[in-house]
């Protein structure tokens, strides 16, 4: 493997990690309380994690993985600052986190042919699979836009049993999409989810059992 491909899969590898993370503690903490809940550091881990999958998709000419991090990074966003954490961050680091796409955007787009060939014309994504993988992608930030609009409902930051059941769906899209681009950074990441995602939802049902 070459040097530069070596530090790409590694940004992707810590990505995962985070997101890996965040399930983790939610997971664990979620058994605790034994009913499914929504800790701070799902939403930090998930920010942290975004950020660097965003980078790891520009680095891959993969714009299947960028487009599936634009919607949901200003929810986690949102989520933190409903739970009074993003309020607590230092202004210069606030801004800088929420202009972080636009500007990322703005540098991709300041040629739009060769950003065109790079990311639809790719020898190494054909069409059918692109679409396929940002069907995945977007199902998966599906699941936040309608957490972000239950808990906005509710007034608080709420993981629900809906968000669990398309996590479910984007998730096994997304693996079968980095089996065929033979990305274990997706692969690998994607399917820690399975577990906690069917696990969440046995505790959404016992916990409806316990009322």
């Amino acid at each position: 493997m070459q040097t530069s491909a070596f530090y790409i899969y590694a940004i992707g590898f810590v990505a995962q990690g985070f997101f890996s993370a965040r399930m983790l503690i939610q997971w664990i903490l979620s058994e605790r309380a034994r009913r499914v809940v929504s800790p701070d550091w799902y939403w930090i881990c998930s920010l942290v994690g975004s950020i660097l999958l965003f980078v790891y998709g520009w680095l891959r000419d993969d714009f299947a993985i960028i487009f599936g991090q634009l919607i949901s990074y200003y929810i986690y966003i949102w989520n933190l600052n409903i739970k009074g954490v993003w309020r607590r961050m230092r202004l210069p680091l606030r801004v800088g986190v929420i202009s972080m796409p636009a500007l990322a955007f703005g540098l991709m787009l300041h040629d739009v042919p060769a950003f065109i060939d790079s990311f639809f014309h790719n020898d190494a994504v054909s069409i059918s699979l692109l679409i396929w993988g940002s069907a995945g992608q977007a199902i998966f930030t599906l699941r936040f836009i309608y957490q972000w609009q239950y808990s906005y409902r509710r007034h608080q930051s709420i993981l629900p049993k809906g968000f669990w059941i398309i996590s479910l769906v984007g998730c096994a899209i997304i693996v079968s999409y980095g089996i065929f681009r033979a990305d274990p950074v997706l692969i690998l990441g994607q399917s820690v989810g399975f577990f906690t995602y069917s696990r969440n939802l046995v505790l959404y049902k016992k916990s409806k059992e316990r009322l």
